[in-house]
């Protein structure tokens, strides 16, 4: 079945014609061109986090982004390791949940959901904990849309010698991220976020140096990072197992029209026009937020449910008859649902939803005649 839904989600997202086209295909795993298509994807990929081939490598791993994270704590951390997970919403949660489903010692440092992490706190708290040997953070929590200071937080994780973990699910790709200058030791996103492909793989930038000293650490045979970066290093490209060739391709597609576009910088600027537009309009409609805007990415946007009566399924329902897919809530303990405007949402696909918004029968506040004004 067919559909134009435009999804208002933080991945998967709405993709390109070209994007999708290219999937109408089909490949051969063993094809020297499809090898090197992957191989071009993992230079690519360092290009856009300005590292280096000699100090970091891009490896893609088979499954969703948690597959990427779970990959690298089932190859990174030994038995004898303890990390330290900062958590401010499900994803930083789950993230501790691998690390204990391994057996590995954890430590949870928790926040507000609506309240960035603290990088005093977390200074404080490794004080308390020498025996801390990796940290482990998101970038971006979808939970809410709230950005996390990561660049100060690694600064001080390195001072002490630790290893770092980042999630940059949702903003590797969509915003400027200069990896170098954060210098972590395995950053992790997905095949189906800012860059605008479809699910299928995960990727890893890790530190070459880091990865090879765990080549027997893993636990999981199909989850071994360091095997899994080995047989593309030294097979040009090969995947160990069976690989998502139409995924791939898509990707690649859609890493050509990253470059298209102008690069990270241009696509942040409309994401970031896009969030801007939305959230006015939002406002307009009598629809608060919840994160200040000093932590609000250009992502995803958390919004309260205006009433307490406010039926989200119904509301869900009557935008998806208009075409637009839109997120539930995450918020452990506020009534909330998400908009995301990342993939290929422009100016004009946010009036169409504002539209849609406005002519829905149960408003917080009554519409505004001149509504449009007030969103331009």
């Amino acid at each position: 079945m067919m559909s134009d839904y435009i999804l208002l989600t933080p991945g998967p997202l709405t993709t390109s014609q070209a994007v999708k086209e290219t999937m109408l295909n089909d490949w051969s795993t063993w094809d020297v061109d499809y090898n090197e298509t992957t191989q071009w994807i993992r230079r690519e990929l360092l290009r856009i986090a300005h590292v280096s081939e000699e100090d970091y490598t891009a490896v893609l791993i088979q499954g969703s982004g948690s597959y990427g994270i779970e990959s690298v704590i089932n190859t990174g951390i030994t038995a004898e390791d303890t990390i330290l997970v900062l958590e401010n919403g499900a994803y930083g949660r789950r993230m501790a949940q691998m690390a204990k489903g391994y057996g590995i010692n954890t430590l949870e440092l928790t926040f507000a959901e609506d309240q960035p992490v603290d990088a005093n706190q977390v200074a404080a708290f490794l004080e308390l904990h020498p025996e801390v040997t990796h940290l482990g953070m998101v970038h971006l929590e979808t939970t809410t849309g709230i950005l996390n200071p990561v660049s100060e937080v690694l600064v001080d994780a390195h001072e002490r010698g630790i290893e770092t973990i980042v999630d940059a699910m949702s903003s590797f790709g969509g915003m400027p991220i200069d990896v170098a200058a954060w210098n972590p030791s395995y950053l992790v996103s997905s095949a189906n976020k800012a860059i605008q492909g479809v699910p299928g793989f995960a990727f890893v930038i890790a530190k070459r140096e880091v990865l090879n000293q765990h080549s027997t650490t893993a636990r999981s045979l199909s989850l071994d990072l360091y095997d899994q970066n080995h047989e593309m290093d030294t097979h040009n490209g090969k995947w160990r197992f069976t690989s998502p060739t139409h995924v791939v391709y898509a990707f690649a597609k859609a890493l050509e029209e990253l470059r298209a576009e102008g690069g990270v910088a241009a696509r942040y600027a409309r994401y970031a026009n896009n969030q801007q537009k939305l959230e006015r309009g939002m406002h307009a409609l009598g629809f608060k937020t919840i994160l200040a805007d000093d932590v609000q990415s250009p992502i995803i946007t958390s919004y309260m449910f205006p009433t307490a009566d406010f039926d989200f399924q119904r509301f869900y329902d009557y935008l998806k008859a208009k075409r637009f897919v839109i997120y539930p809530g995450k918020v452990s303990k506020l009534p909330t649902f998400r908009l995301g405007n990342i993939g290929e949402i422009y100016d004009a696909d946010i009036d169409e939803l504002l539209t849609a918004i406005a002519g829905y029968d149960i408003l917080p506040i009554p519409v505004l005649a001149d509504f449009k004004t007030i969103t331009d």
